[in-house]
């Protein structure tokens, strides 16, 4: 059985493939070390070998959150890694029988990130024993690498039963594992077909044309926008509406009114993070990045603006230079672009930590649900909102959407909450905060950790973070017995700052052991 694409994901159809293709030397490299025989190839199989897939889950439960067929896999990442080179898998459309492009035979692997659905979701696997977690996990928490604070919690998905807990309601600095409560407050606010529309609008017996901000980072000016809103297009289109109206010279301003408050972050100007604006192109980076660090525009609103005039002028219209105004009630649409759906921005916030969306995205959730789009009102929003799904919150404090802020203060309780919450059937509107998880030694800010054990690689799934004295992550792995943990790993030392590597190799080996344990 296979579920339709929905045509809300056709957008993001390229955003999979991309990051899809940039694993492909670690998937050979994964195949390689662990030499398997040669079998005939399945779709679950495929679902292993890919590595690349989100999290499985039963197509029935996911149909609101994308494409998926009945193992779980996502139809757009299993058609690219069969496709790629003839190597494995099922041909999907290539010519089969002894030709020369026939798919060679795949190796067999062991199930990667095990469904929801199935026997793994109603329960048939085994349950870990506390006892025998807690042996596994208590030395390796212990470490002196990870500084003087630990907390950690693991939980059953399939029940949402606490396995393992030290610390567990203590509240501590989470870093950017802040941004899974950010994807989980949008999703449930938002919806995961929900767009952010960037609008050219005329307004009424004037020549002033307004670009209007909705606070979408990732639209771009690039000229291949990969799937993403264009700013190109906005200025195409909107120059192909002025000529009907018979006009080639305008007076262009821009919208940023739908924000408030401060546009830097408290930690102040950052390559982490540009100032935060309703209105920017490829999130204010200078060069030609689209994650990391980056040189940032310093009025990234104002430089989108003058792109769009300058786009605009290549199309014939001339404008005068832009400068800053507000769009009226009054004014026409002359034409928009909109993002892909919330799901995909949420999965590029996590799996690239992407602090520039976790913001944005923050702002919506305020938006949706009636709030200031500001750093305090999103932050307020998404503490709202969570309350709303019952998930606990003694403790916990948002001060932003990014975790960039060490004010804010999460639980390993509340963060392994989110984890199940994403898993319950009953909200399949959450997946995207569970399929956007980085993967051990394959995506995002995982792909260069897990590197040197193999047992965990494409195995771990989870979200990193990292302050100066700060050290977490929060994720999910299917130990040896196909049961679906989630888990959270909090870890601290401002006094002492623990150097960055030892204590994220900590944590890896803690995860490391959780998913080689079958521990009954």
């Amino acid at each position: 059985m296979v579920v339709p694409e929905l045509r809300a994901w056709r957008a993001a159809r390229p955003h999979v493939v991309r990051v899809a293709g940039s694993v492909k030397p670690h998937v050979a490299r994964i195949t390689q070390a662990v030499r398997p025989r040669p079998v005939k190839f399945t779709t679950p199989q495929l679902t292993a070998v890919a590595a690349t897939v989100g999290l499985a889950l039963a197509a029935g439960l996911v149909t609101a959150a994308g494409p998926w067929d009945s193992t779980g896999q996502r139809t757009a990442e299993r058609d690219w890694a069969a496709s790629r080179e003839g190597e494995g898998g099922t041909d999907h459309g290539l010519t089969s029988g002894t030709s020369a492009k026939a798919p060679r035979p795949a190796p067999s692997a062991a199930t990667v990130l095990a469904g929801l659905g199935g026997s793994t979701f109603t329960g048939s696997m085994p349950v870990p024993a506390e006892k025998a977690l807690a042996d596994v996990l208590d030395p390796l928490l212990n470490d002196p690498a990870l500084g003087a604070q630990r907390t950690a919690v693991v939980v059953d998905v399939a029940t949402g039963k606490r396995l393992y807990g030290k610390g567990a309601d203590k509240a501590q600095t989470p870093a950017s594992t802040t941004k899974i409560a950010t994807a989980v407050a949008v999703l449930a606010a938002a919806g995961t077909d929900h767009r952010i529309t960037t609008r050219a609008v005329l307004e009424p017996d004037t020549k002033e044309v307004v670009l209007v901000g909705a606070g979408d980072p990732t639209l771009t000016a690039r000229e291949d926008a990969k799937g993403y809103a264009s700013l190109r297009t906005l200025a195409e289109e909107t120059a192909t509406a002025l000529k009907a109206r018979h006009l080639d010279q305008v007076t262009l301003s821009y919208d940023t009114s739908l924000y408030a408050g401060a546009t830097v972050h408290p930690i102040g100007a950052n390559p982490n993070l540009a100032p935060v604006s309703a209105l920017m192109v490829d999130e204010g980076r200078i060069d030609d990045s689209d994650s990391g660090t980056a040189k940032r525009s310093t009025d990234p609103a104002g430089d989108a603006a003058r792109k769009f005039a300058e786009l605009l002028q290549a199309k014939g219209i001339k404008t005068t230079s832009p400068g800053l105004s507000k769009a009226t009630s009054r004014s026409q649409d002359l034409a928009a672009v909109s993002s892909p759906p919330l799901s995909a921005l949420v999965e590029r916030m996590l799996t690239n930590s992407d602090n520039d969306i976790a913001e944005a995205l923050a702002r919506q959730v305020a938006l949706v649900t009636g709030g200031q789009a500001s750093f305090s009102g999103g932050a307020a929003a998404i503490g709202a909102q969570l309350k709303k799904l019952g998930l606990p919150l003694t403790g916990v404090h948002f001060a932003d959407g990014s975790g960039l802020n060490r004010a804010d203060k999460l639980t390993a309780d509340l963060l392994t909450a989110l984890l199940a919450k994403a898993g319950d059937p009953a909200h399949p509107e959450l997946r995207p905060a569970l399929t956007g998880l980085p993967i051990a030694g394959f995506t995002g800010t995982l792909s260069d950790r897990y590197t040197t054990d193999a047992s965990a690689t494409g195995v771990v799934r989870a979200k990193t973070g990292t302050l100066t004295g700060v050290n977490t992550l929060a994720g999910t792995v299917v130990d040896t017995d196909g049961r679906l943990l989630a888990f959270a790993f909090l870890t601290s030392d401002e006094a002492h700052p623990p150097a960055p590597a030892p204590a994220q190799s900590a944590l890896d080996r803690a995860a490391t052991a959780l998913a080689a344990c079958g521990c009954r």
